[in-house]
């Protein structure tokens, strides 16, 4: 009988376990993600990936969210009022819940973005004039930088506060047009303080550290592996909810994601240029506009680097239509400024990218010129450059090949490969400056085009080639207190011109992403701003 009886129990897993893939089984309707990255946190402070705010997006809400269409709605928030010169934001919430039973406060928005700035958090700059234009953020960064402890009082300047347990107060030192867009960024989110400071440094690093207010829990994670969530039944929209389960695959290479995706076991499978041509022509492929700026910076620490003739025949160098068309073939597309296209729409509806000019083209004699010339003017008969990159982060590794082919046609420039991690290339060699050219990338957080403007500021703490200029400074300056939108408009198209002319960073192409969709599955959004995925009303046809 005890053999019979497990034997039973056995079949009964197997079948579990077959549910667990796509579609409806008898858990549930099961949803599962793969990706090529890992989650490295769900902390606001410090996670700075679209990964990890593909899965913080899963279980918390901001004040702000989408809805299925990918446009900005309520959520935590119910009402929103602006005073009529645009200085003071009042949220009232609604009631919510965080998965301990205990209600969302407007206290746990004042808590967390505090937090951010008190321990100088990777987004700490989207309080101040970076982004939110909070007030009091710029003076206690400033102080930060300085290496002094904040305060509770120093915290309290921060012009955000709970007017009661349901009204959130927030002050500006001037009008932001793209406010609630903001909003559902997580470095807005809230946080409990009691369950925070519980857990001290563990904070939001496994599923028994994090809290939810948001459409999932998270019940399992293995880094580098596998996360779970389960259906948060005390969701304040949980009836917009279908799913049951969500499964996020992590560091799935793009090969291993197809073969998965084809025996059932991924609904979403992100593919590589070398797959394209595979798949192109099946019903479950896709391809869509990411929304990150791949580019070089360049060090001007690199006294070579100065010269504006080098940086000049680096970029002419490069046949980035080649690159995207012929070798990414993934929806990419050339860059033609820093801004890139379909991100930023003008007072008059008009792409960023429509109004500016174009800064990049593709000729090898004149690069060549630039080439002689900067030798001529360095005195030297050749130059050696470091090319940072991480293999990590695909296609990475592929635009630094190119790349490095590309400036090897030069004359007189010798290149040297520098291969590492995304993590090691950003936080240690970039951030301490070892680096003469850096493959890097950057995926807007708001819709406006500073978001990318602000990046080449003198002292931006992504800025990791120091390139300076007073008269680039000045006019972002302006463009931050400007309340002229016109007036506005035209600044930042003439700072793109300043940074540009000046080849401050090398522009190469605009992220578009190749996918495999199970035809069954409705309601992902996607957004090339801010977190990448929302899953909330996924659901998949019987």
């Amino acid at each position: 009988m005890k053999k019979l009886l497990s034997i039973l129990t056995a079949l009964v897993m197997a079948v579990s376990l077959a549910a667990c893939g796509s579609g409806s089984g008898s858990d549930g309707k099961t949803y599962t993600f793969a990706s090529e990255l890992d989650i490295k946190n769900l902390d606001s402070c410090d996670a700075d990936d679209g990964m990890s705010f593909n899965a913080m997006h899963a279980v918390i809400d901001g004040l702000m969210g989408l809805d299925e269409n990918g446009e900005i709605t309520y959520a935590i928030a119910e009402d929103h009022q602006v005073s009529d010169d645009g200085l003071t934001h009042t949220f009232k919430l609604r009631d919510a819940k965080w998965s301990n039973g205990t209600e969302v406060t407007a206290n746990d928005f004042v808590y967390a973005w505090q937090r951010i700035i008190k321990n100088v958090g990777n987004y700490a700059y989207m309080m101040g004039t970076g982004g939110a234009s909070i007030v009091g953020a710029d003076e206690l960064m400033a102080k930060t930088e300085n290496g002094e402890e904040l305060t509770d009082e120093d915290l309290d300047t921060l012009g955000v506060k709970a007017v009661d347990d349901k009204t959130l107060e927030v002050q500006l030192t001037t009008p932001v047009a793209y406010f609630e867009e903001l909003m559902t960024f997580p470095c807005y989110y809230p946080i409990n303080e009691e369950f925070c400071e519980e857990q001290g440094s563990n904070y939001a690093k496994s599923p028994d550290a994090i809290l939810s207010n948001g459409a999932f829990v998270m019940e399992t994670w293995e880094p580098g592996s596998t996360a779970t969530f389960s259906k948060n039944e005390d969701y304040w929209n949980a009836d917009a909810v279908n799913l049951d389960t969500l499964v996020l695959n992590l560091v799935q290479e793009p090969t291993v994601a197809a073969q998965n995706f084809e025996s059932g076991n991924n609904d979403f499978a992100p593919i590589s240029s070398d797959l394209v041509d595979q798949y192109k022509d099946d019903e479950s492929f896709t391809s869509f506009n990411e929304g990150y700026l791949f580019y070089v910076q360049v060090n001007f620490n690199n006294t070579d680097l100065q010269n504006q003739n080098l940086r000049k025949a680096l970029s002419l160098a490069i046949n980035r239509e080649d690159f995207a068309t012929n070798v990414l073939k993934d929806g990419s597309k050339e860059a033609n400024g820093f801004i890139p296209s379909q991100l930023s729409i003008g007072p008059e509806g008009q792409d960023f990218r429509d109004d500016a000019a174009d800064y990049t083209e593709y000729n090898l004699d004149e690069a060549q010129a630039a080439m002689d010339q900067a030798l001529a003017e360095l005195g030297k008969d050749s130059v050696t450059l470091r090319l940072l990159y991480g293999t990590d982060e695909s296609p990475m590794d592929t635009m630094a090949t190119y790349l490095q082919n590309a400036f090897s046609q030069l004359e007189g420039l010798n290149i040297e490969m520098v291969a590492t991690t995304k993590q090691d290339r950003i936080y240690t060699k970039q951030a301490n400056r070892d680096f003469d050219l850096a493959c890097t990338r950057w995926g807007p957080d708001y819709s406006d085009p500073t978001t990318y403007l602000n990046l080449m500021i003198t002292g931006n703490t992504n800025n990791y080639g120091d390139w300076t200029n007073a008269d680039y400074d000045a006019l972002m300056n302006q463009v931050a207190t400007e309340a002229d939108l016109d007036a506005r408009w035209q600044m930042m198209i003439e700072a793109e011109g300043i940074a540009m002319s000046d080849y401050a960073n090398i522009p190469v192409f605009e992220k578009g992403t190749s996918a495999l969709q199970n035809p069954a599955v409705t309601g992902l959004v996607q957004r090339p701003v801010g977190v990448p995925y929302t899953f909330t009303y996924v659901d998949i046809e019987a």
